[in-house]
């Protein structure tokens, strides 16, 4: 009825409640990732077999778990203090399923 698991270093406990509680976005789990080489081979392992992307750096794994794979930058550029960069970043950022890391950047500098 229940399996505890690790992921890095952070200890889980997940619990079988039946079909009536399937998994939504309410749960997603986000990961902070330096390249685009990053974002690119755990976007393409997380949709595989089943998986599907979707918005803003948002995907679901084959069983039907969300998550959100992004680039470690994401939150310093979509909080900049100049109103002008966050908001080219969050409109570039709309426009994407899997982020473009340097999309992203060529935005928030205004390239």
């Amino acid at each position: 009825m229940s399996v505890t698991f690790e992921l890095d270093g952070q200890q889980f406990m997940a619990l079988n409640a039946g079909p009536q509680f399937g998994f939504t976005e309410a749960v997603s789990f986000f990961v902070r990732c330096e390249t685009q080489q990053e974002i690119d081979e755990l976007w393409d392992k997380l949709t595989a077999d089943g998986g599907a992307p979707s918005r803003c750096g948002w995907l679901k794994d084959k069983y039907g778990l969300s998550w959100q794979i992004v680039p470690a930058t994401l939150g310093r550029m979509l909080s900049d203090q100049d109103p002008g960069k966050s908001k080219r970043v969050l409109d570039a950022m709309l426009k994407m399923d899997k982020l473009d890391l340097k999309r992203l950047q060529q935005a928030w500098t205004g390239e």
